[in-house]
């Protein structure tokens, strides 16, 4: 049975996570999304943490935590500063753990140990732009070469793409095989040919750098294969199953933040003689926006407890990611709402909120991809074969 009680060592890595967030994350976080400064010291200071690797196995240098031990830091480091969050939510579950699931030995010993610890960065590469929410039209080839693959393409909106260390890169080597044809890659930063453009000039999430890759004729070694070839299709997928618990907890993360922002707003802020938390209208939504966030919590929590305890999760990652990425959206609007003209200006951070909050319905499956996925899972449990092709 799900049970929502949190052990000595689950609470201690939440409290850690807070007090770092508050102290190292905050006080900054309005100046880097103005600037888009990455926040290098501060990715650092979290691997110091151990939070950069936090389920990788501690042989790999990792700090070998449960899932939730995961999602209770990355909401309290989301809840500072989304930008940062996502940083850390790709690194944890878009790189380090398909590298630690489907690596080889001798690929964990030369990367997955300083990406854990925080000395390196990862990026995930799957979409194109002509390949989002459908991922097998890849466009990007990869043929082979004497002693391993030459790839050529373009990958788009790739977190960390111009700071990483190491992509995972995912090409068809076999088009006549569809998405069975399709390999995953490491390819190491400053390989010949392998090119991030121009950072992206984006909406919310500021200080964590997106950009487009070019490859041309870049040479990947047999040895830098992940996994199988033909087998790249199913680690991204069941890599994005993963990485959507973690993009809920950064959903879940901003509104909390947006909440308790409005709520602290309504108790200093005095119209008609009282302030406006007294009125009714204003308890309707703070009222509204508590249900949605704790039952945004409730769904977050329960897809890492399934998780953990190596149930299926896929469909419960799908409600959690779903319905916080629309909670954060939903509660960070009203925050600006109860703020009033001054929700609208940075200084009271509710604007960043919302600018923030907008990329949890789009990134790692879209909503619209979500309710595909939450649909398959009931049918699959009903015994239905569904015959829609497959999207991620």
């Amino acid at each position: 049975m799900f049970s929502l009680e949190l052990s000595e060592e689950q609470r201690l890595i939440q409290q850690t996570a807070r007090d770092f967030a508050q102290s190292e994350i905050e006080p900054t976080a309005i100046e880097r999304d103005k600037t888009g400064e990455f926040p290098h010291e501060i990715v650092r200071k979290l691997g110091e943490l151990g939070f950069m690797g936090m389920m990788v196995a501690p042989e790999w240098g990792g700090s070998g935590l449960d899932t939730i031990s995961y999602v209770l830091a990355l909401v309290e480091v989301s809840k500072a500063d989304a930008s940062v969050g996502v940083i850390m939510s790709v690194n944890n579950s878009l790189v380090c753990w398909p590298l630690e699931t489907y690596g080889t030995t001798e690929q964990k010993e030369r990367y997955l140990r300083d990406l854990a610890t925080g000395r390196k960065l990862g990026a995930f590469c799957l979409s194109e732009p002509e390949a989002g929410s459908d991922a097998t039209r890849q466009s990007t080839l990869a043929v082979r070469g004497d002693g391993g693959w030459i790839l050529n393409g373009t990958k788009n909106w790739i977190t960390n793409g111009t700071t990483a260390d190491l992509y995972v890169v995912f090409a068809q080597t076999d088009r006549t095989k569809g998405h069975r044809g399709i390999t995953a890659f490491l390819i190491e930063r400053g390989t010949e040919g392998f090119v991030p453009g121009k950072k992206e000039d984006k909406l919310g999430i500021r200080s964590s750098d997106t950009c487009s890759i070019g490859l041309t004729n870049v040479f990947v070694p047999d040895s830098n294969v992940l996994g199988d070839i033909g087998e790249g299709f199913r680690i991204a997928m069941n890599t994005l199953n993963g990485g959507r618990i973690g993009i809920a907890a950064q959903a879940v993360g901003i509104a909390e933040a947006a909440f308790e922002a409005a709520l602290a707003y309504s108790q200093q802020r005095k119209t008609f003689g009282k302030p406006i938390c007294e009125h009714q209208a204003i308890q309707m939504k703070l009222a509204d926006m508590s249900v949605r966030l704790e039952a945004a919590r409730l769904l977050l929590l329960k897809a890492a407890w399934l998780r953990d305890r190596g149930e299926r999760y896929i469909k419960a990652a799908s409600h959690a990611k779903l319905f916080a990425s629309q909670t954060a959206v939903q509660l960070a609007l009203e925050a600006i709402q109860i703020h009033g003209g001054y929700g609208y200006v940075r200084e009271y951070k509710v604007e960043r909120y919302l600018r923030d909050a907008k990329i949890t319905e789009i990134y790692e499956g879209t909503s619209e991809i979500q309710h595909i996925i939450i649909a398959r899972e009931l049918l699959r449990e009903v015994g239905y074969a569904s015959p829609q092709p497959v999207t991620n």
